[in-house]
Formats: C-alpha cells, sequence, structure tokens
C-alpha cells in the first residue's frame, strides 16, 4: 500500500541546511519506511512550503538504510552548497571594493560589461560617494546600465527607483525591459512618469543620478513622445524628493564653453556652467568636479551620435549635494 506523509515547515526555515540529521534518524528507527525525497518535491507555496514524500509499507533490507541517509545527506549538502554560492554572489568578497564588486558581478549582462572601459563606472559611482543601504533615483535611466550597477552598490538593505518615460523606451529598445524583467534586480522598482509629469516623495532619497540626460531639458521633440521640458518644474521635483545633505550626480557631454542652451537639442551637448549656474539656482551647492571621463580629442560640433564619436565623447562628472538643514521643499540658496 502506498501513503503519502505531508510535512509543512514555515517559509523562513532553512530546511535544506538542517535536515540531513532529522532524515537520518528517521530513517534509522523506521527501517521498513524508506522515504523517496528529492529537491523537486519541494512546492513553494505563499505561506509554507510542503514536503511531499512518497512511503512504501514494505520490509526492506536494513542494510540498504545506511546507504539512503548518506544519499539523503549528500542531497542537503548540495543544497546548502548552493544556497552558500547564492550568498557569496551577494556580498563583495573580501578586500574588495563595493564598486569591484558591482562591476564584475556575474548577473550582469554581456554587452554591459562592454561598455565598462568608456564609462568607468567604479570611479564614476566611488565620486558620487554611492553606498550600501542608500535609496537612488536613476533619472532618465536609459536601458537601466546604472540602475543595475547602483543595485549591486546598495545591496539588499538599499534601494533604487529606475525612471524612464516612452520616448526613453522606444529609443532603448528591449534593453530596459528585458533588464527588469521577472524580478530580476530584486532591490530595484522602475518609476514610468513622461515629461513634466514626475512626482516624487518628499525627502525619500539618499542620492539622485542623472547620466547624460541633463542636456535632454533643452531638447524637444514632441511627435515621438518627448514634449519641452520645464526645467525649473524638474529640478524643484527632484530638490524636494531628496533627503537633506543628499547627493546628487551629473554626467554629461560637453559643449563649447559659452555654448547656449540650444546644443542640447542639436548636438545632444550642454555647457557645464550652464548646468551648474541652473543647479545652484535651484538650490544645490557644487561639491566636486572630476575629469575621469574626459577625451580632449572630441569634436565638440559633432553630435554625441555621430558613429565616429558616439561612447567616446568628452563628458563631465559632477557631484552636488543638497544643503544639510533644508526641508524638503526649501531651497539651499536663493540666487
Amino acid at each position: 500500500m502506498i501513503q503519502y506523509g505531508v510535512a509543512v515547515l514555515e517559509k523562513d526555515m532553512p530546511f535544506p541546511a538542517d535536515c540531513a540529521l532529522s532524515w537520518i534518524i528517521w530513517v534509522a528507527l523506521s527501517p521498513s519506511i524508506v522515504p523517496c525525497w528529492t529537491t523537486r518535491h519541494f512546492i513553494a507555496k505563499s505561506e509554507s512550503i510542503v514536503a511531499i514524500t512518497q512511503n512504501t509499507e514494505q520490509t526492506m533490507n536494513p542494510r540498504i538504510t545506511p546507504i539512503i541517509a548518506l544519499l539523503l545527506l549528500s542531497g542537503c549538502d548540495q543544497n546548502s552548497q548552493e544556497a552558500a554560492e547564492d550568498q557569496a554572489a551577494s556580498e563583495p568578497a573580501a578586500g574588495a571594493s563595493v564598486y569591484e564588486y558591482a562591476v564584475t558581478h556575474p548577473n550582469r549582462r554581456a554587452a554591459d560589461y562592454d561598455r565598462d572601459a568608456g564609462r568607468k563606472p567604479a570611479e564614476v559611482l566611488a565620486f558620487f560617494g554611492i553606498e550600501p543601504g542608500m535609496t537612488v533615483l536613476d533619472m532618465f535611466s536609459g536601458g537601466g546600465y546604472y540602475s543595475e550597477l547602483l543595485s549591486y552598490v546598495v545591496g539588499p538593505d538599499g534601494r533604487v527607483v529606475s525612471h524612464s518615460n516612452a520616448a526613453y523606451l522606444n529609443f532603448v529598445g528591449d534593453e530596459f525591459n528585458e533588464r527588469h524583467a521577472d524580478g530580476r534586480l530584486a532591490n530595484v522598482e522602475v518609476l514610468m512618469a513622461e515629461n513634466n509629469e514626475l512626482e516624487l516623495p518628499a525627502g525619500a532619497f539618499d542620492a539622485v543620478m542623472l547620466i547624460l540626460s541633463y542636456h535632454d531639458i533643452f531638447y524637444a521633440d514632441p511627435d515621438n513622445s518627448w514634449p519641452k521640458i520645464d526645467g525649473p518644474k524638474l529640478l524643484a521635483e527632484i530638490y524636494k524628493g531628496m533627503k537633506p545633505g543628499a547627493i546628487l550626480g551629473i554626467i554629461d557631454h560637453y559643449a563649447e564653453a559659452g555654448s547656449p542652451r540650444e546644443t542640447g537639442n542639436s548636438v545632444h551637448r550642454i555647457d557645464p556652467g550652464i548646468v551648474i549656474s541652473e543647479l545652484e539656482i535651484a538650490g544645490f551647492v557644487l561639491e566636486g568636479k572630476s575629469n575621469i571621463l574626459r577625451n580632449m580629442d572630441d569634436d565638440y560640433s559633432k553630435s554625441v551620435f555621430d558613429p565616429e564619436l558616439r561612447g567616446k565623447t568628452d563628458r563631465f562628472v559632477l557631484r552636488f549635494r543638497k544643503p544639510v538643514g533644508t526641508r524638503p521643499d526649501e531651497r539651499g540658496s536663493q540666487r
């Protein structure tokens, strides 16, 4: 006669690591009942994990029992080893910086690795001061290259909000959706908001990043889902959403010094002097500049999408801070 035994375990109970001893004792005391158990018999439920074992009430040779016990122990050890490997992949190796860990993470896409040489993400994130446990907004996140890196840096105690809109989704193709599909980045949430419709909770973010997108404030293509952005309104919303003392990281393509804002529309570049001036008016304080993405061979007269320049432009890197001691809706500077 076939019987089915059902053991209900709490969902957070580390069963695979601790199961071997109980199974061995059970088998040793009951040589006539042999459990047929594999990891396939575990069915994930929302409230519990149900282990279904098939038991046969037949007298068996007791000499078989130790063999079964060893097999069970081997299965549990394998599950424990896999769990340990998963845990190791979620934490930086001893002596490695959190930025090196993020850049070398085994789950990254091959195409992202190919972009690293020109983007130097470890150096950029270190300069911006992104740390584990932070809540970070990746504005106009494109295909999500930096959103994924931020996910690994902030870790399980942090959170990343990856912002996009219809125009950017059309521009990047399937990359954004594939990156975020099936909960692939557990600590990342997607925020869809069209131009001039962004609404952020007050004082929510430890850092905000605008990567290669500040110039788009001056771009307009309403026929392709990109109406002209109200720049002061956007900056005020970002300022409101940041905690006092929070970081604003900016990367963009250099335009000639003294160039008008319209270069953001024509060649997708911007004079960093404009960026600094506007952000200071919005209340931010310039804290640092970096030359890590400079390329003095760039031709500022050409579009950043020129085939000879794409991915190799001269870029400025700026770190701003929202002053400490200000309310979420209060500017730190009135210029």
